[in-house]
């Protein structure tokens, strides 16, 4: 059984606009994982996905139609945190702003808790 809770996590409009997007164009369910993997030059770091489905223990957070769905493991190290898209000179990118990171790196996919 799968958790809804947009109050553990967030999907930006924006966000929500560019996966839509994406997964039109690879013909794929709008359905962003993210999750956390140890590793990265902070200690951990964000993964991005398209997902086929949504397991059970996952939690789910919808926007304009998009699903952003965490694992529950995960959920511990991201609970409270948004996932927008960025466009800046520097390039364009999914950006996770972490209330839990106690300090991240210049690049903004790894952080330290």
């Amino acid at each position: 059984m799968t958790a809804t809770a947009q109050t553990e996590i967030a999907l930006t409009p924006a966000a929500a606009a560019r996966v839509a997007a994406i997964a039109e164009k690879q013909d794929k369910p709008a359905i962003l994982r993210l999750s956390v993997e140890g590793g990265g030059c902070s200690g951990f770091q964000y993964k991005f996905g398209f997902a086929d489905g949504i397991e059970g223990d996952d939690i789910v957070a919808e926007t304009d139609g998009v699903r952003l769905v965490v694992d529950s493991v995960s959920l511990d190290l991201v609970r409270g945190c948004s996932v927008d898209y960025v466009e800046s000179l520097g390039g364009a990118a999914f950006r996770v702003e972490n209330p839990n990171a106690a300090a991240g790196c210049g690049c903004g996919s790894s952080f330290a808790v």
